[in-house]
């Protein structure tokens, strides 16, 4: 087994190694999610913290970890009797994003039930990380059914699982910790409420600490087992310490005002719900105890307030996490007389908030200020600020970025047929997870075992094989493949005209709303996006396929216009990037949402040049949309143009709204059928 990293030697990230102790003190606060650029010792300190929390006392032979102390009754291994029981270190299990469903929840034993004729469970993740950790590195691209599955657990302490004839409910309680690189895209609100506190961490501007770190890392390198022995004392403190908090969080008192405090901050930053409320409760108290104190003090819901909230006061996934600290600083101060904590809001460190909070991480070696004091702050860029346009190609005439309208809710755009896409909640698919439609022979490997339909195949050859006994002879030809249908992500590619005749501020305000309305709907159906521009002589990515559809609203917002219209160059653009695409991910079907007038300038021929660009897609099939954004009383058509050169069907922004884009798929539907 390999000797990892102490917790101790990370270097500065104080907010992620604090956030991580007080759910070592108080699994209750909730768990955390990590958010940070790649590189920064996310998994490295998640891994690290499973050597610090105390040994766990576990029944004898137990496979779902039951205290010997309070032995769950509905145990699949039970009942057991009660005893004595053995202690062992604490699981930290990691649940990998392409796990199946029955390695998360676990399943029929198949290998029992063939060969003894008995229904036997087999344990899944959850069982194993009862009373220990659930870490999931990259959680924001787990599949949605792994997600629902771990919502439930999380909700009821418990997985029931009731499949194939079995029948199970066993206790899961696990400290839920999740790691995720935010350009790689967002997480479902509703898992994303599930965490208790939410970190953003940056690898650090200073030098000095960047050497410190790369000083440490190559030592590791070198003698892991010495590196790790040098942090001996270090690491026995801090559980040590550990220990202590968890002795004293019993004892440490909650007192009316810093409720007060807690529920007036909930309130000021109109969170929903009442579990902001409590995760805050939970961990202030935890805060108190980790300092060695008895009484909540005001810092302590500061603190509290700054780990909580800011993943739960997003009002829409493009909204940047954060928190006004000057609001929650006045909200604090306003109810720091009320109650029996008065004392507590005389927050004298008001004006120079501490980024560590209380202990600062206490039992930490020495390091450098917290270099991720602002790593959420500052990533959205504002629309209209007059800022120099930055991309190429841009002609006479440019103008400063127009500010999105409002968006609005549409209806579902869906690729017509059914794709083997990845898992997604778009358009109908053949997947590996999803209702059982039926079952076939293999073709490769067996992944889902029809279990029916493969009795069924054996059972009229037992005679013939000379079966005797309970189990079941089965050979190859007679496994049966499940075949399961549920709903894929796409690839929404749009390709917008940000030419001169674009440049109208009015107008381009509204192609920038149903774009960003457009673009939310594609983080709710948890597709790929991508966003093409064209201007000027020349067309551009300004954002490659990705699953951060923020990360295109943010590209869309700062989208200057100007200049003539290569509209042929967008197209052909486009058509490149989908071919490349497929390489990448041969799949995913597209979905390709051009936004122009339909003029084409520039160059000789560019009407001709565009029909023959856009014929290329309609030769291969891609379901396409043209949103016709031409005004004034006198229309040229060349939207509609352009959409039967694709092969696909054109919208006016005015029809773009709710019903009328529920009308729009079902003619690119009828059009491909």
């Amino acid at each position: 087994m390999s000797t990892p990293f102490p917790f101790t030697a990370v270097v500065g990230q104080d907010d992620l190694r604090l956030a991580l102790l007080l759910n070592a003190v108080s699994p209750a606060v909730g768990g955390v999610l990590v958010r940070g650029e790649k590189g920064t010792a996310k998994s490295t300190a998640v891994r690290a913290l499973s050597a610090l929390l105390p040994e766990v006392a576990v029944v004898p032979g137990c496979r779902f970890s039951c205290d010997p102390a309070a032995p769950d009754p509905s145990c699949p291994d039970g009942p057991h009797e009660p005893g004595p029981g053995t202690s062992r270190a604490s699981r930290m299990v990691e649940l990998p994003v392409g796990a199946s469903e029955d390695r998360l929840v676990g399943a029929l034993d198949i290998e029992r039930a063939l060969a003894e004729g008995v229904k036997a469970f087999e344990p899944g993740l959850l069982a194993d990380a009862h009373r220990g950790i659930l870490y999931v590195d990259e959680v924001n691209l787990l599949h949605d059914h792994l997600v629902d599955l771990l919502l439930d657990a999380a909700a009821m302490g418990a997985s029931y699982v009731e499949r194939e004839g079995v029948s199970v409910r066993h206790a899961s309680k696990f400290l839920l910790v999740g790691t995720m690189n935010p350009e790689e895209g967002e997480l479902r609100p509703q898992l994303l409420d599930r965490f208790g506190l939410t970190v953003e961490v940056a690898a650090s501007r200073e030098p000095d600490q960047r050497v410190e770190v790369v000083r440490r890392r190559l030592a590791y390198d070198d003698d892991p087992a010495g590196f790790a022995a040098r942090w001996a004392d270090e690491e026995a403190a801090v559980r040590q310490r550990i220990v202590a908090a968890r002795e004293l969080l019993p004892s440490v008192r909650l007192g009316d005002g810093a409720l007060r405090q807690i529920a007036a901050t909930c309130a000021a930053f109109e969170v929903d719900g009442m579990r902001a409320d409590i995760v805050m409760a939970r961990t202030a108290t935890a805060l108190a105890a980790w300092a060695g104190r008895t009484d909540v003090l005001a810092e302590d819901v500061r603190q509290a307030a700054l780990l909580a909230l800011p993943h739960r006061r997003r009002r829409n996934p493009f909204d940047a996490p954060g928190l006004d600290e000057d609001k929650l600083n006045e909200t604090l101060e306003e109810f720091s007389g009320s109650g029996d904590s008065g004392d507590a809001g005389d927050s004298g460190d008001d004006d120079e908030p501490d980024p560590d909070g209380p202990g600062g991480g206490g039992g930490q070696p020495p390091s450098s200020d917290g270099p991720q004091a602002d790593g959420g702050s500052g990533a959205q860029p504002e629309a209209g600020d007059g800022g120099e346009p930055q991309a190429s190609g841009a002609g006479a005439g440019e103008q400063a970025a127009a500010r999105a309208s409002e968006p609005f809710r549409t209806k579902v755009l869906s690729v017509p047929g059914l794709g083997d896409g990845a898992a997604g909640r778009r358009s109908r698919a053949r997947t590996e997870h999803g209702r059982t439609t039926g079952a076939r022979r293999p073709q490769g490997a067996l992944t889902k075992l029809h279990l029916a339909a493969t009795v069924q195949a054996a059972a009229p050859h037992q005679r013939a094989r000379g079966r005797s006994g309970r189990g079941l002879v089965v050979r190859r030809d007679d496994l049966r493949q499940a075949t399961r249908e549920g709903r894929e992500g796409n690839l929404v590619l749009f390709v917008v005209d940000a030419s001169g005749s674009m440049a109208a501020r009015q107008r381009m305000s509204a192609v920038k709303g149903a774009v960003l309305s457009l673009l939310l709907d594609a983080y709710q159906r948890r597709d790929k996006v991508g966003l093409v521009t064209f201007r000027g002589s020349t067309a551009e990515v300004a954002l490659p396929p990705t699953s951060s559809v923020d990360a295109a609203a943010a590209r869309l917002e700062t989208l200057p216009t100007g200049g003539r219209t290569p509209l042929a160059a967008g197209l052909l653009r486009a058509h490149e990037v989908l071919r490349v695409e497929r390489l990448r991910d041969p799949a995913r079907r597209a979905l390709v949402v051009v936004v122009t007038d339909g003029r084409a300038t520039g160059g000789p021929e560019p009407v001709a040049l565009a029909g023959q660009a856009a014929r290329l897609f309609a030769a291969e099939g891609v379901a396409s949309v043209v949103v016709d954004c031409e005004s004034g009383p006198v229309r040229l058509g060349l939207a509609g143009q352009l959409a039967g050169e694709l092969g696909g069907t054109a919208v006016t922004l005015d029809e773009l709204r709710a019903d009328s884009i529920a009308g729009l798929v079902k003619d690119v539907q009828r059009r491909a059928a």
